[in-house]
C-alpha cells in the first residue's frame, strides 16, 4: 500500500454508530468547521488540532470494522466539518472502494469547492439544513448563504442520493409557515431518499461553559419532541404532494 504525505485532524471515531447513515458503521469526527451555528453541540471540533491520522491509518482502522457493515453499513464522514479535510477523505475514499465498503458523508456543505472531486466517491450525502432563508441562514451560521447553494448544484449534477436533516428550535422555525418553505426548498435538491427532523436540546451548554464560549441558545429551552413530531407530520403532507 502506498503511503500518503496527507494527514488530517480527527477528534473521535465511533466503531459501532447506528444514527448517521444506514446500518452499522465507523462514524469518523473531523475537526474544523468554517460554521459557528449556534445551536451547535460539538464546539470542541470547530478548530483544526494536530493532524493525527493518515489515511492509510484510518482505512485499516474502519478495515477491522468491516464484519459489523452487513445490512448497508459503512463509513460516515462526520465533524465538525469533514468536506475542510477533502483530499485527505478522497485518498481514504479510494482505498475504502476497493474493499466495496459503503461511503456516507455527514455535512453542511461548506468546504472548499472540490466537490466534483470528493462526491463521486461518496455513496449517500447526509446534508444539514440550517435555514430556508438567506438571511436567517446567515445569522444562525456566520457565513453567506450561497455557500451551501453552490454545494446542492454540485450534489444536482452528479445525482447523489442524499438524506436532509433539520434541527428544529424553539422561536426559531417552529412554526408551519417555516415548515411550509421547507417543503419548498427541498424540492430543488434532486434524489432525496430520508428527512430526518432532530428536536433541539441543550446537552451541549457544558461544552460551552468548559470552553468559556458564551452559549447563543442560554435562555431556549428543549424542543418539546410532541410538538416537533407533529411538524414532522406537517412537512410529509407537504412535501408529498
Amino acid at each position: 500500500m502506498k503511503k500518503s504525505n496527507i494527514k488530517a485532524s480527527i477528534d473521535s471515531i465511533e466503531t459501532l454508530g447506528l444514527v448517521d447513515g444506514p446500518g452499522i458503521r465507523v462514524v469518523v469526527f473531523f475537526n474544523g468547521c468554517a460554521l459557528r451555528c449556534k445551536y451547535c453541540h460539538n464546539p470542541e471540533m470547530w478548530h483544526k488540532k494536530e493532524e493525527n491520522y493518515t489515511p492509510e491509518e484510518l482505512y485499516q482502522k474502519i478495515k477491522r470494522c468491516e464484519p459489523y457493515f452487513r445490512n448497508g453499513g459503512g463509513v460516515t464522514f462526520s465533524g465538525g466539518e469533514p468536506l475542510l479535510h477533502s483530499q485527505f477523505i478522497i485518498e481514504t475514499a479510494k482505498l475504502l472502494k476497493k474493499d466495496g465498503i459503503h461511503i456516507a458523508l455527514d455535512t453542511a456543505g461548506v468546504g472548499l469547492h472540490d466537490y466534483e472531486e470528493i462526491l463521486p466517491l461518496i455513496d449517500l450525502v447526509i446534508l444539514d439544513i440550517k435555514h430556508t432563508n438567506p438571511k436567517e441562514y446567515q445569522e444562525i451560521t456566520n457565513v453567506k448563504y450561497q455557500e451551501v447553494e453552490f454545494f446542492i448544484d454540485t450534489l444536482n449534477k452528479l445525482d447523489k442520493k442524499v438524506w436532509i436533516r433539520q434541527v428544529i428550535i424553539p422561536e426559531v422555525n417552529d412554526t408551519e409557515e417555516y415548515i411550509a418553505s421547507l417543503a419548498t426548498y427541498l424540492k430543488k435538491i434532486n434524489n432525496i431518499k430520508k428527512v430526518e427532523f432532530l428536536p433541539f436540546h441543550r446537552l451541549g451548554r457544558e461544552k460551552y461553559l468548559k470552553l468559556k464560549i458564551p452559549y447563543p441558545y442560554e435562555e431556549k429551552k428543549d424542543m418539546d419532541k410532541t410538538k416537533c413530531q407533529k411538524l414532522y407530520e406537517l412537512f410529509l403532507s407537504l412535501w408529498e404532494k
